[in-house]
């Protein structure tokens, strides 16, 4: 055979394999999916109680929350599995053969459920948490990765803090599964041993020699510092930029919708109306629970919409106005209530319920598009100290979602009442949660999650995410105010597709929106 038929054969081969693969088949509907050309392999580096474990659990849960699907491998679990009970650091001596043995058999099987994930699970991301302390590891990772067509970028932990060392085993290690018997001075005591076993061989990433050629960012020190080199690609640099904006620290985030808003006792969503009588004594009972909860140093943010800044007014302190804190734009449905749009846009009533997630209002957004417009929040909350954010059910979502870890499916339909604060305190491999109702009634804007099947005709429509937002024949968009002080407009406008002609108002033309010089021109046009 020829080396061009040989070459012909391979090239077949391999675009079968590509068909049968379920992510060449299917087309993900995820915005942030189509950040990589390839899987990516990250992999954690770093001495026992760096905060590899921390780091991995928070980059995994904030690039899922973008839509990349992540998935961490940790390596001491596959440990413990296959070594039942834990006895002493003797067992990470290097001199330990048997122990090495297992070990290395435990990364093995690690990996090889890393290149399932990667390319039969439909995942994009995975995170190898392992300490990963010598080269011979680091070499064995980077021949799996190649030998699978994969992507690595390396993450290293350096701390020299004994104080936050300390603080680190007593917060996480204390609880592990290797120390049933929670005793703070044998844990502190042998946790130290450990650490020093792995000393004997750790060997650093080398940025000027041995590892000049690699991806790879260096924390130094729980953020003090940082080191980043050869950043190959879109993904890498989110994970470099995420990773110099989280910062280990004290703090909480509350979180709470405007007060009660006129449109929201008349049903009606989006808009910028008032608050109602209900929705400012909300405002006054927040002010009081600022006060009782000695919330001095707290940092107020708003949206520009007039329900949140009037919340905001009465609690008598600064506060800041961010655009992007406005509630997700709902377009040709702005200022409908849910009845108004099932009777006036029954195809697009059904095609939210069918993906609320993903399903983006005609001249709007969709929660997937909110998601990506609330990002900078993120990366703010993350660097601040205390803040209290009053925003909207939809923004609320989003925010709630990232820091509780839930999917797409799930964030459409978190309840997030009106009149009640959620206070968010992050904790080590998490975020504790606690609700404040402030003894103000308020009506219920929330919208249960459908149950039942979806109607056949409209389970056929895929469209209006951020990768086919196909736009709607009936494009009025309403105009947005974004300051206090306004006057709203006048009244609302009715539904687009009430603007045009009986005669035409179930065709639609091909060239619509097209300007023709002469009516010669217009005689291919179709109407369908």
């Amino acid at each position: 055979m020829s080396s061009t038929q040989r070459e012909n054969g391979a090239s077949t081969n391999s675009i079968e394999a590509k068909k049968a693969d379920p992510r060449w088949s299917e087309k993900k509907c995820s915005w942030a999916s189509y950040m990589t050309n390839s899987p990516t392999m990250i992999v954690m580096i770093g001495l026992p109680a760096r905060g590899k474990t921390y780091m991995s659990k928070k980059l995994t849960r904030y690039l899922n929350w973008i839509g990349v699907p992540t998935k961490v491998f940790n390596l001491g679990v596959y440990r413990r599995e296959a070594v039942r009970a834990y006895k002493s650091y003797d067992f990470f001596r290097h001199d330990n053969e048997e122990a090495m043995k297992i070990r290395k058999q435990c990364a093995l099987v690690a990996l090889q459920d890393v290149r399932v994930y990667l390319t039969e699970e439909w995942g994009q991301i995975a995170v190898f948490d392992a300490t990963n302390t010598t080269r011979e590891r680091r070499d064995l990772i980077q021949a799996f990765v190649k030998e699978n067509g994969f992507k690595v970028f390396f993450v290293e932990s350096v701390c020299d803090d004994p104080d936050v060392i300390a603080a680190n085993i007593l917060e996480v290690k204390v609880s592990s599964p290797d120390y049933p018997e929670k005793h703070r001075e044998r844990v502190m005591e042998d946790f130290l041993k450990r650490i020093e076993c792995y000393k004997v061989t750790y060997q650093p990433l080398d940025p000027d020699d041995y590892d000049k050629d690699l991806s790879f960012i260096k924390v130094i020190n729980v953020g003090q510092r940082f080191l980043v080199n050869r950043v190959q690609d879109y993904i890498q640099s989110k994970i470099v930029y995420y990773l110099m904006n989280i910062h280990v620290h004290s703090h909480s985030i509350y979180l709470c919708r405007h007060g009660e808003s006129d449109h929201n006792v008349e049903g009606r969503i989006g808009g910028d109306s008032e608050l109602s009588p209900r929705g400012k004594q909300f405002a006054h009972a927040l002010r009081d629970f600022i006060d009782e909860h000695n919330l001095s140093d707290l940092k107020v943010w708003t949206s520009q919409l007039r329900r949140t800044i009037q919340t905001a007014e009465e609690l008598g302190v600064p506060y800041e106005q961010w655009k992007i804190l406005n509630e997700i734009d709902a377009g040709v449905c702005e200022e409908m209530t849910y009845q108004m749009i099932q009777e006036t846009f029954p195809e697009e009533f059904a095609l939210r319920d069918q993906d609320k997630y993903h399903y983006r209002y005609p001249g709007g957004e969709s929660y997937q598009d909110l998601v990506q417009r609330l990002e900078p929040v993120i990366m703010e909350l993350e660097r601040q100290g205390n803040v209290l954010v009053i925003c909207h059910q939809a923004v609320m979502r989003c925010l709630l979602a990232y820091f509780l870890d839930k999917g797409a499916d799930d964030l459409p339909y978190m309840k997030c009442p009106l009149h009640t604060v959620l206070k968010l305190t992050p904790v080590a491999y998490g975020c504790k949660v606690e609700m404040f109702y402030l003894n103000v009634e308020a009506v219920n804007t929330h919208r249960d999650r459908p149950i039942g099947n979806i109607p056949r005709e409209s389970a056929l429509i895929h469209r209006r995410n951020s990768y086919t937002p196909l736009s709607s024949h009936d494009q009025v968009k309403r105009p947005r105010l974004y300051s206090a002080g306004n006057q709203p407009w006048l009244p609302l406008a009715p539904a687009p597709s009430a603007l045009m002609p009986e005669s035409l108002q179930s065709q639609d033309s091909l060239c619509e929106g097209i300007d023709f010089d002469s009516s010669e021109e217009t005689s291919g046009c179709v109407r369908f």
